[in-house]
């Protein structure tokens, strides 16, 4: 049996009136595996992702998930099917400033029976599991939780959007140059509670980045241009 949790197959994308953008003959992604994956501003990297959750369609080809192919499913259905099984870490964190911090980390709980079943199964509670899962990121403090978000530092806003991507136990989670903002020893630091956090979960990281630096500490490493033949046109 396959371990594979992504199974990309003859993928083609293009924005409307453009020239095609990705085409990736094949790419998998195992289940409990972290992949950094590099590419410079334009290579498609975003777009990519955009395609694995759902948000586009491929012009060509298959996106499996959970062998799950999300070009069959309606918009709704891929809009479910990315909650239950998604976390996601943004660049800019995308915090919502006017909610607390809590309320941010259980947000994929109200939109997802599957994630708050498996948080309350595991600490009890919605409310416990998000209290836990700042308090091993490296947020313990109680009084914390009904902050507002927008009273963060970088560093603790970036904690609280991977408690946000992690909590309910998502089978992938998705980190989009999230550490942009941190020095060097902040980002490893980040990073090393973000695996361990992963592995508790079972879930794969699929972490993009143009910083290499950070590379070695992935169970593998590819570049964009590896896997993308479009890439290597004249021009693109």
């Amino acid at each position: 049996m396959s371990n594979a949790l992504i199974n990309l197959s003859n993928l083609g994308f293009a924005w409307p009136g453009q020239a095609e953008l990705l085409d990736i003959p094949g790419f998998t992604l195992e289940r409990g595996e972290s992949l950094f994956l590099k590419g410079p501003s334009g290579s498609g990297k975003t777009t990519l992702l955009g395609l694995l959750g759902g948000v586009q369609k491929p012009n060509r080809g298959s996106i499996q998930l959970l062998g799950q192919d999300l070009s069959s499913l309606s918009a709704g259905a891929r809009d479910r099917f990315r909650v239950d099984h998604t976390g996601y870490i943004f660049q800019q964190f995308n915090l919502l400033p006017f909610l607390s911090v809590r309320e941010n980390v259980e947000l994929p709980c109200h939109f997802s029976k599957l994630r708050a079943g498996r948080a309350i199964q595991r600490h009890g509670s919605v409310d416990n599991a998000a209290a836990a899962l700042l308090a091993h990121l490296g947020l313990q403090d109680a009084g914390l939780l009904e902050r507002r978000a927008d009273e963060l530092s970088i560093g603790q806003q970036q904690r609280v959007a991977a408690a946000r991507a992690l909590i309910g136990q998502p089978e992938l989670v998705i980190a989009d140059e999230p550490t942009s903002a941190l020095d060097f020893d902040a980002r490893e630091a980040f990073l090393e509670l973000l695996f361990a956090e992963c592995r508790a979960a079972g879930s794969s990281l699929l972490f993009v980045s143009h910083d290499q630096s950070l590379a070695r500490l992935f169970d593998r490493s590819l570049s964009l241009a590896e896997l993308n033949r479009a890439s290597r046109l004249p021009g693109i």
